[in-house]
């Protein structure tokens, strides 16, 4: 059936696989798929230099302030495989679109949101979106564009992408003290309008022509419902105790997981194949994607939280003292990757989470005070540099391990797989860690609760990083080179600043054969 997007094709945009990064349709791609797809990163980073200020005028608790973060993660992580299957089947510039509009009718429900409840119902809406444009922007790359120019044009995104997650933070602050907080959601507004009609002209659609068979929607639906009921458990579980509605959440959270394990088992194309953990070191490398990444999210929910009520900072200010993190990811992931290529991964994903723990440490210096240039210099910027080389140091290496742990033809999978699997780490850390700390529902209102908890909180981060750090020192070795060195799925996005998710890679030509497994 025609549409505006079939439409398109015909007014002017080129033809899939043949567009040359510098000519001008190759620009247009590039810029829509950037905006698409930073929309989705800025909205994933920024909103933790909100949530006081959220709180404060929604007048919530903080179980609201966690499901404003989770909420978008739940759906994210849920569908995030999904999304990418739809794009292969119905159109990758189709989905894209799709996924852009969604994403910012979703955004205009959070910023008019007029009590916790829309806002949380807004932002799952938002992960919808989210799942749908997230790993179509970079199909759109690698379907778009000559195959001798696909490597620089993956480049060029991942770069950009880059740069537009290290101001996400400090564009975030400067909104939630100017204008004010719903304005983090309704600056999605213009850059989608923007990003849609240059899409529909200059795009070219594409699809897989080997999709087939049906989705994986049971899987999908089953993997989201069962970390909804977790994360229901674990964040209300400080405010009703060990209730009945807690322990049958948290039981029915379980027990829904072990049917997602059977379904994906016993389905004909599951949206995670079981056969994909045969590596031993894919298994583990994403345990330890686990660890780290559990860390991480709780780490920047709290920290943003700790810089505003505990140390005296404004939104601005918060975003601005945490940018060295991003920073130093956008400058050096590229180096760190060619030395991980070197040195091989057990190194660096080694030493990466145990650097990274330090920096974590550091932060329980924070407190009053911090919020003046030497108390910025001694004890927020010592960690959050620290915390950046422990980063550096391990995300393009553990990308790398995880393509050359499964055969070439699964690398756009294990991408994904390990992308939603640190998203899903993030979302169980930010609904258990307060539990674990021991904050009260009420404990963001005030600063002495909050610092008290803070400081129990971040030795179990730092904790979880350690044992990631073990694990890979355990388990982690140089994969033998079984074929040749051309052939091997190697990453392609070398710089990546987002701090929720390791980079998605983008599917190879192995991956889009017929009979390809």
């Amino acid at each position: 059936m025609p549409d505006a997007a079939d439409a398109a094709d015909a007014a002017g945009a080129a033809d899939p696989g043949a567009i040359r990064v510098a000519s001008a349709a190759g620009r247009w791609v590039v810029l829509t798929t950037v905006l698409g797809s930073s929309m989705a990163m800025l909205d994933s980073t920024v909103i933790n230099v909100a949530l006081p200020r959220i709180g404060k005028d929604l007048g919530t608790d903080l179980a609201a302030l966690q499901w404003t973060v989770n909420a978008y993660m739940l759906t994210l992580a849920g569908l995030i495989l999904l999304g990418g299957a739809l794009g292969d089947r119905y159109g990758r510039r189709r989905v894209f679109v799709v996924g852009v509009v969604w994403f910012a009718a979703a955004s205009v429900l959070c910023g008019l949101a007029p009590n916790a409840v829309v806002l949380i119902a807004a932002r799952a809406l938002q992960g919808i979106g989210g799942a749908l444009l997230t790993p179509g922007s970079l199909a759109l790359i690698q379907a778009s564009f000559h195959p001798d120019d696909r490597a620089r044009a993956v480049g060029l995104w991942s770069g950009l992408g880059g740069v537009g997650a290290a101001v996400g933070p400090f564009v975030g602050g400067y909104l939630v003290d100017g204008p004010g907080w719903r304005w983090v959601f309704l600056l999605n507004v213009p850059l989608a309008a923007v990003c849609v009609p240059v899409a529909l002209r200059h795009v070219p659609e594409s699809r897989d022509p080997h999709a087939h068979g049906r989705f994986d929607v049971l899987g999908a639906v089953l993997a989201a419902l069962a970390l909804a009921l977790v994360t229901y458990a674990l964040i209300e579980a400080p405010a009703q105790g060990a209730s009945g509605a807690v322990i049958g959440t948290a039981v029915g959270g379980v027990l829904l997981g072990a049917v997602f394990v059977r379904v994906e088992r016993t389905r004909a194309e599951p949206m995670l194949p079981p056969s994909v953990f045969a590596s031993r070191q894919f298994t583990a490398v994403n345990v330890i994607t686990l660890c780290v990444y559990a860390a991480l999210g709780g780490y920047f929910f709290l920290s943003a939280i700790q810089l505003q009520v505990v140390a005296g900072y404004s939104a601005l200010g918060a975003g601005t003292a945490l940018l060295p993190t991003t920073v130093l990811m956008l400058f050096f992931s590229a180096a760190s990757g060619e030395l991980g290529q070197r040195i091989g991964p057990r190194i660096p994903l080694t030493a990466g989470p145990l650097i990274a723990a330090a920096g974590m440490l550091l932060m329980l210096r924070v407190g009053p005070g911090s919020n003046t240039v030497s108390g910025y210099l001694t004890d927020v910027l010592p960690a959050v540099a620290v915390l950046g080389v422990g980063l550096v140091t391990l995300v393009a290496p553990l990308t790398a391990t995880v393509l050359a742990s499964v055969d070439t033809a699964r690398a756009g999978l294990a991408s994904g797989i390990n992308n939603a699997a640190a998203r899903a780490a993030g979302l169980i850390a930010v609904a258990a860690l307060p539990l674990l700390a021991g904050m009260g529902p009420e404990a963001y209102r005030n600063a002495g609760e909050f610092a008290a908890t803070f400081r129990r909180a971040m030795p179990m981060c730092a904790g979880l990083l350690v044992l990631g750090a073990a694990i890979a020192w355990a388990t982690v070795r140089k994969p033998l080179v079984t074929v040749d060195e051309e052939e091997q799925a190697r990453p392609e996005c070398t710089v990546h600043c987002g701090i929720a998710a390791p980079p998605l890679e983008p599917a190879h030509e192995e991956e889009r054969k017929p009979g390809a497994s």
